[in-house]
């Protein structure tokens, strides 16, 4: 346990051998340099993660809603639901934490995960945050099945009849691209199952 570690290093400084100390500490408990990673996913890779992942909190389970249906809310209801561009937490809805999906590694890259895919979950924001660089069973999280479409398909399909019936959004520049990537994902993963 990583505490008796420091506990037997303190003890060893308090009776005078700091070198004693440092060596415990050096193969105990090593200290382990992170790389930060500035990981900028397409809106296509994080829509078909969520897709695949059912619009699920991989690490709790809960429901998420598909990006750009929270931000049409906001733009239709700007003072029921409000959005500010930097993410201010004071200005802007809660459920911009709560049910925006977003993709963690699993395995951290600063701890020696990989970056791709097999890698990637679906979760909140608020939980990406939580996570940071921690490892599962660091944080006594276990990752959650993905969920069914069948059941909950995070609006993404309301989403898409929205953008056909209402093609004034495609105005709004961000939603006009989320728009585009999701009629690509959707043709794609037909297109698929038209080949099984």
């Amino acid at each position: 346990m990583n505490y008796k570690v420091v506990q037997r290093a303190c003890d060893a400084i308090g009776g005078g051998n700091l070198a004693g100390a440092k060596e415990m500490i050096r193969s105990g408990y090593p200290f382990t340099a992170t790389q930060s990673l500035d990981r900028r996913y397409s809106d296509k890779e994080k829509t078909k993660v969520f897709i695949r992942d059912g619009f699920i909190d991989r690490y709790s389970g809960e429901r998420l809603v598909y990006p750009p249906v929270l931000r049409l809310l906001s733009n239709l209801m700007p003072e029921e639901f409000p959005f500010h561009s930097n993410w201010k937490m004071s200005e802007c809805h809660i459920a911009y934490w709560q049910l925006y999906p977003t993709i963690d590694h699993i395995v951290p890259v600063t701890r020696g995960g990989i970056d791709e895919e097999s890698n990637w979950v679906c979760t909140s924001q608020i939980r990406n945050s939580a996570k940071a660089n921690w490892l599962l069973e660091e944080l006594g999280w276990e990752l959650q099945p993905p969920g069914d479409l069948q059941e909950w398909d995070g609006l993404f399909h309301w989403f898409l009849e929205y953008v056909e019936q209402h093609p004034e959004i495609k105005e709004d520049s961000w939603l006009r691209s989320w728009g585009s990537t999701a009629r690509s994902v959707y043709e794609e993963q037909r297109s698929q199952q038209g080949r099984k």
